[in-house]
């Protein structure tokens, strides 16, 4: 009855996602409305995800030789104006301060939509010689885009993210940074948020605003649509000659560097929910879970049952397992139900009948799967549980996206595969208006170009030959 009671609180999955999502992060306490349209409020359990991710990453960009670095977040409107085609890309996100002080400020700033200006600024000061490249620093910040669609970490008018800009002296040398970093949020995606994603260039509508090209990466959630989890960019020498980015080289020649920039957001706790979830709630990788266990005494009036779950709590504490002991004065099932519902992988009960014969009863949340396991051992049990799991999340959502791919060969089969809920892998010439098309007839958009040979010799959309086709992974997308 009682988690009967709880799925009841969560709109069907299979009948209305968009509300599924919004019950699961409120009911989950991961996020509240901020009091300002538009913004959110990360509460703790929220936040405990992004720090096992920032965690990860971090780790990820010091080990291929990235510093942190923090940067102000209020920008003079004249450095934002320097580059044409960026601050006209930002500029209906941007918001501006006039006052401060009450006294009106002689130049307006602007709250950072991204940071490309400021750091420039920083670079074109920090930068002379051949020696100080390459420069690779990276900042975890908050950011401020003046949405006016939102939904808790989709899509929000502020948000965290990381983002990176390295300075190279050569062009190779930094679209090889480029193509690493995208490499890496994807190796991530898969070994951390048990998610497969497609990664690829964006086509020239898609790219960011003054780069030269952009890479992204693309992950299918469950209801058929695409989430746009990561991008880098290719900047070449655009942002560096608007800033006067120069260095002195080998032969004597002052020459201008080449920038690559490149960030994920917390939009990634939005791909872990939509990815893995269920009708009962959360479904969470162990390697982000704020709680991977949480131990629950049955029959706790019991002697010796709260002190057993205790002990057994504090073995798998002392092993590195984030754990979570749960002697609330609620009854067993509401736990059960509220834990499943929170996502958590390994749920433990802990009762005299299984005291008495040395074992503890677990259910695995991706499967929802009930077995015993002894407690002599348990911690070195339940870390082999836990890998298991995120190995095999990785390989059911693996399954569902490949599910979900399928080829279209011209507009009729493309809009089939979309009413089916499915990615489409289309053959294009590339063409801004095909691109064009596809959004007309289908409110769908070219998400990256893959690195596959072209499965036809004609554009899916036009039917025209082409000495440049390439297959496109076209989607609806959020």
């Amino acid at each position: 009855m009682a988690d009967k009671q709880f799925v009841k609180e969560i709109a069907d999955i299979n009948v209305d996602f968009p509300q599924w999502y919004t019950d699961v992060v409120l009911k989950t306490q991961l996020v509240d409305y901020g009091p300002i349209k538009g913004t959110m409020v990360i509460r703790p359990y929220g936040y405990a995800i992004w720090e096992n991710i920032q965690k990860e990453l971090d780790a990820r960009f010091k080990a291929t030789g990235h510093q942190n670095a923090y940067f102000p977040m209020l920008i003079p409107q004249s450095l934002l104006n320097k580059e044409a085609e960026h601050v006209e890309g930002f500029a209906p996100e941007v918001a501006v301060v006039n006052v401060a002080g009450g006294e009106k400020l002689a130049e307006p700033c602007v709250i950072r939509p991204t940071s490309e200006t400021i750091i420039c600024s920083m670079y074109s000061k920090w930068i002379n010689s051949y020696r100080d490249l390459p420069l690779k620093l990276n900042q975890w910040a908050n950011v401020v885009r003046w949405e006016k669609t939102t939904r808790p970490f989709l899509r929000t008018s502020e948000f965290l993210w990381q983002e990176g800009h390295t300075i190279h002296a050569t062009r190779e040398e930094s679209l090889a940074e480029t193509l690493d970093m995208l490499h890496l949020y994807h190796d991530f995606a898969r070994d951390v948020l048990a998610m497969p994603t497609f990664i690829g260039q964006k086509s020239e509508k898609e790219k960011f605003a003054g780069a030269e090209a952009t890479y992204g990466m693309e992950a299918m959630m469950l209801d058929g649509k695409s989430l746009q989890a990561g991008t880098t960019h290719h900047f070449g020498q655009k942002f560096s000659k608007a800033y006067d980015i120069q260095f002195l080289d080998k032969d004597s020649k002052h020459k201008y560097v080449w920038q690559s920039s490149w960030g994920v957001s917390t939009r990634l706790i939005g791909a872990i929910i939509m990815a893995h979830g269920d009708q009962r709630g959360l479904v969470l990788p162990p390697k982000v879970a704020p709680i991977q266990t949480v131990v629950i005494p049955v029959a706790a009036h019991k002697a010796g049952v709260i002190e057993k779950a205790a002990e057994i709590a504090e073995v798998l504490k002392s092993c590195g397992i984030r754990v979570e002991l749960d002697v609330r004065d609620q009854s067993p099932g509401w736990k059960f139900n509220e834990w499943e519902m929170k996502g958590v992988p390994v749920r433990i009960e802990v009762g005299p009948r299984d005291i008495e014969q040395g074992v503890v009863t677990f259910s695995r949340r991706d499967t929802c799967e009930k077995a015993t396991m002894p407690i002599n051992g348990i911690a070195k049990s339940v870390a082999v549980l836990l890998d298991d799991i995120q190995t095999k999340m990785y390989e059911k959502s693996l399954a569902f996206r490949d599910s979900h791919v399928k080829l279209a060969h011209n507009m009729d089969e493309l809009g089939k595969v979309l009413d089916d809920k499915c990615f489409a892998k289309v053959v294009w010439d590339k063409n801004p208006a095909c691109e064009a098309l596809f959004k007309e007839k289908f409110q769908a958009t070219v998400r990256v170009m893959l690195y596959e040979k072209p499965f036809q010799n004609v554009c899916a959309c036009c039917g025209h030959k082409s000495d440049d086709l390439v297959v496109a992974l076209v989607a609806r997308a959020y």
